[in-house]
């Protein structure tokens, strides 16, 4: 009965005392919710963006056409005589040489024949001399009035026609010597033989010219392309006002893409381009000429030929990832203009030089085009250009 007042008080000053210190913290929670937090630090200024200042550069423009290879010199064998062949000399695929045997035609028949046209020749040969001793001895005799003048006439025509008649069988002989030798298929050419086109025992003949087989000479290419006569004419308009250099006849080269996608080692060279339309496809034939040494170019292959066009001494390139595009397609390029703020370029583009563009309008030298920050700024913001990092302070190029 005496200790219940006591600890009834100590539970009411602890109750007190709790109230108190949750009330205190309370407050410096709410105070702490009411302090606006601290502001970052103001702008430093206009943002700073890498560009390139554009300068003219001398830029070798080219063409990429498709095409297709063919060989040097093509010959097709042929029967020149009519007879049975007897051998095949040469082995089919390998290489020979120009005036190796390549097949033997039964000779015997044309054997026989210049054997008779040799004694058709040592005939009149013999009537020949006869005729022309006859005409000398006359010719003595008409000056003592031996013989008339009518016989001395007969004599010296009889002579005459003897020699005629040498002169035919002789060239009987040489064309009996011409089929015997026909006999024996020769290579026209140096080069890579094909498959032999008759066997052993076949029978070819002259009137038809029966082909035996065909030789490629692959030392060298020709490469055939099409050009369209509206690029030919823009490009000699080009010529013309002096917006390109021309390329000399000895100096335009060609380089060569193969059906793999790979570059051809070695360069070409233009030989020549019609001058006659295709009514058909309106352009005109080019060709050109590339070493073989290898064996690396087949006939018939298709690949994409470079043909060089001319010099722009003066061309504008830009880096393409300085090149957006807009709805419309079009490239768009941001610059640095009057006082350091953004300008908005549109371009006209000719072709793609490595990784950059060349520009026919847009841009011009000494313009310097943003490479970076370009989601950060936008036409008319103020920029400070420093020179892109691992870029060079002026854009220029090399021939393509």
């Amino acid at each position: 009965m005496i200790l219940f007042p006591f600890r009834f008080r100590r539970s009411v000053s602890a109750v007190r005392f709790f109230c108190l210190t949750t009330a205190v913290a309370l407050g410096f929670v709410l105070a702490g919710c009411g302090k606006k937090p601290n502001a970052g630090p103001p702008p430093s200024g206009p943002l700073e963006v890498g560009v390139i200042t554009l300068a003219p550069a001398s830029v070798t423009l080219t063409k990429e056409l498709p095409g297709r290879t063919s060989a040097y010199r093509i010959a097709e064998v042929r029967a020149r005589v009519s007879g049975i062949v007897l051998k095949r000399l040469f082995t089919e695929g390998g290489e020979v040489k120009e005036g190796e045997v390549l097949y033997q035609i039964d000779p015997a028949p044309y054997q026989a024949a210049l054997n008779s046209a040799k004694g058709n020749l040592a005939r009149a040969e013999a009537n020949a001399a006869s005729s022309r001793l006859q005409a000398d001895r006359y010719k003595d005799l008409i000056a003592a009035k031996a013989v008339s003048q009518q016989d001395y006439d007969n004599a010296f025509a009889a002579a005459k026609a003897g020699e005629a008649d040498v002169a035919a069988e002789r060239a009987a002989v040489e064309a009996a010597e011409i089929n015997l030798g026909f006999t024996r298929v020769t290579a026209p050419i140096a080069g890579h033989i094909g498959r032999s086109e008759v066997t052993e025992g076949a029978y070819v003949q002259q009137s038809t010219a029966t082909l035996l087989t065909t030789i490629q000479q692959i030392d060298r290419m020709y490469v055939d392309v099409n050009q369209s006569t509206s690029e030919v004419l823009r490009l000699k308009r080009e010529l013309e006002n002096g917006q390109l250099t021309g390329i000399g006849k000895d100096q335009a080269k060609v380089t060569l893409l193969l059906e793999d996608g790979t570059e051809y080692a070695e360069p070409g060279t233009l030989q020549f381009a019609d001058i006659t339309v295709n009514p058909a496809t309106g352009s005109i034939a080019l060709r050109a000429i590339f070493p073989n040494r290898r064996g690396e170019l087949l006939p018939g292959m298709f690949v994409r030929a470079r043909l060089e066009e001319g010099v722009n001494p003066s061309a504008i390139l830009v880096p393409q990832l300085a090149v957006t595009r807009n709805q419309l397609g079009q490239g768009i390029a941001m610059v640095v203009g009057a006082d350091s703020k953004v300008e908005a370029r549109t371009l006209v583009t000719d072709f793609a030089l490595g990784d950059q563009w060349v520009v026919r309008s847009g841009l011009k030298p000494g313009d310097q085009v943003i490479v970076n920050n370009l989601q950060k700024i936008r036409p008319g913001a103020p920029v400070k250009p420093v020179p892109a990092a691992g870029e060079p302070a002026v854009a220029t190029a090399a021939s393509r």
